[in-house]
């Protein structure tokens, strides 16, 4: 049997991060346990201590991507005190000036179409996101800001442009850009929920 590998110089975070940063720059396929290892200043036996296989170094990386995400997205939120300017912000998060991690969302989404795992858990954090516009649409609406529209049915639709947009960013290409990602998704949004957003402007 080999022997426990020592994990005093080094924890689960830390190889965690280093992983996301690898996959991050590499891809998934082109990912070796060795060089997340290396990043994280660990040995490879450390790694599979915690992780058993790079589908699970994704699927938690992700993870712990998507919470960073939403923690910094809340404390952005609580700061707001209308529906119309956490709309707002919760767009710009996702449209290639915030904190959302589109290297690896695309990483999953490959992953997803033939794995059940990732597929699992890729639905699972679809839902939170779309929940999380559609809880800000019924605010909205009870508070009088946005008309009646269906909030789950704009959540989707609004979730998808935002995903496609980060696709095309992460990409590079030339006429997705960050700012036009904003200016259509708040432009669609407005349209939908009756009310001008293109004016707003809660970046910081």
């Amino acid at each position: 049997m080999s022997p426990r590998p020592r994990l005093d110089h080094v924890r689960r975070p830390a190889i965690l991060a280093a992983a996301a940063e690898v996959i991050r720059e590499r891809g998934l396929e082109n990912t070796r346990v060795v060089d997340v290892a290396e990043r994280a200043g660990t040995s490879a036996p450390s790694v599979l201590y915690w992780f058993a296989s790079k589908g699970e170094l994704l699927r938690v990386a992700l993870t712990a991507a998507e919470e960073n995400f939403y923690e910094q997205l809340e404390e952005r939120l609580v700061q707001l005190d209308s529906a119309r300017d956490r709309i707002v912000a919760v767009i710009e998060s996702a449209s290639g000036t915030g904190d959302y991690d589109a290297a690896l969302w695309m990483e999953l989404w490959a992953k997803a179409l033939r794995d059940d795992d990732l597929a699992g858990i890729r639905e699972q954090l679809d839902e939170r996101w779309r929940g999380t516009i559609a809880t800000i649409v019924r605010q909205g609406q009870e508070e009088g800001e946005f008309g009646p529209t269906d909030p789950d049915e704009l959540a989707l639709l609004l979730a998808s442009l935002l995903d496609g947009f980060s696709v095309q960013i992460a990409l590079g290409d030339a006429a997705g850009t960050p700012q036009r990602a904003r200016e259509l998704s708040l432009r669609l949004a407005g349209a939908q929920l009756g009310c001008d957003l293109t004016a707003a402007g809660v970046a910081g």
